[in-house]
């Protein structure tokens, strides 16, 4: 598998920022930016980009939390679930999220197509992406619970997203706004799966469902130039 570095990239605010990197494998498909969860540019988030890479995309994954927690990885309990969520919820504006995912965007767009993918906050962060940034050509967004909040922001993009029925932190009523409002460019995928889906780490991970969102991720990628 490809392996990444981590470097420093200089943010829109002038912040040094820590982001993870990993050139494509093979012919180069695209730039790719990554969005973590709450929990940090983590052993798993990494594992990530790698597996993109290895589908032929340069991938970019920014350390959001940098400037208030350097270095930040929890996992999914106790005391790192805690700051993981004050972080996220209190400390760090999700705007400035959105700013240092430009700049990553910014850094790759010279060189071709760019998508954003997202997963739990960052999930969130990709369908933003695809209402407000400039320069995306796609995202895929992995059950982010402010997309419900934010359905009347129509994406400028194609963006699909991806909940899971039994997610107890999005209920389906607020999914089901999001595909009533049947934006053109947003395609809603429900799994029979919890919140967390994806990552192998988790309790509620869901195998079937994680691999069917990552073929449908890569059919979007594809599909618009990737």
């Amino acid at each position: 598998m490809a392996e990444g570095t981590t470097i420093r990239m200089t943010m829109a605010d002038g912040a040094e920022v820590a982001v993870y990197h990993v050139e494509p494998t093979g012919t180069r498909r695209g730039g790719l930016v990554l969005v973590q969860e709450i929990f940090g540019v983590t052993d798993h988030i990494r594992d990530l980009c790698d597996e993109y890479a290895q589908d032929g995309y340069e991938v970019l994954a920014p350390a959001l939390f940098d400037r208030e927690h350097p270095g930040f990885e929890a996992d999914y309990s106790g005391e790192g679930f805690a700051r993981a969520v004050e972080l996220a919820r209190e400390l760090h504006p999700f705007d400035q999220s959105l700013s240092d995912v430009q700049t990553c965007i910014d850094a790759l767009v010279s060189k071709g197509a760019v998508f954003v993918v997202g997963y739990c906050y960052g999930g969130s962060v990709a369908w933003f992406a695809a209402t407000r940034l400039t320069d995306v050509t796609a995202a895929s967004g992995y059950y982010g619970s402010l997309i419900p909040g934010a359905v009347d922001e129509e994406p400028k993009v194609p963006v699909i997203l991806h909940f899971g029925r039994y997610d107890n932190g999005i209920p389906m009523e607020g999914v089901d706004k999001v595909v009533a409002r049947d934006w053109p460019n947003a395609t809603v995928h429900i799994y029979e799966a919890g919140h967390g889906f994806n990552s192998d780490r988790r309790k509620d991970y869901h195998e079937p469902s994680a691999d069917l969102a990552r073929e449908r991720t890569l059919e979007l990628f594809e599909a618009n130039g990737g």
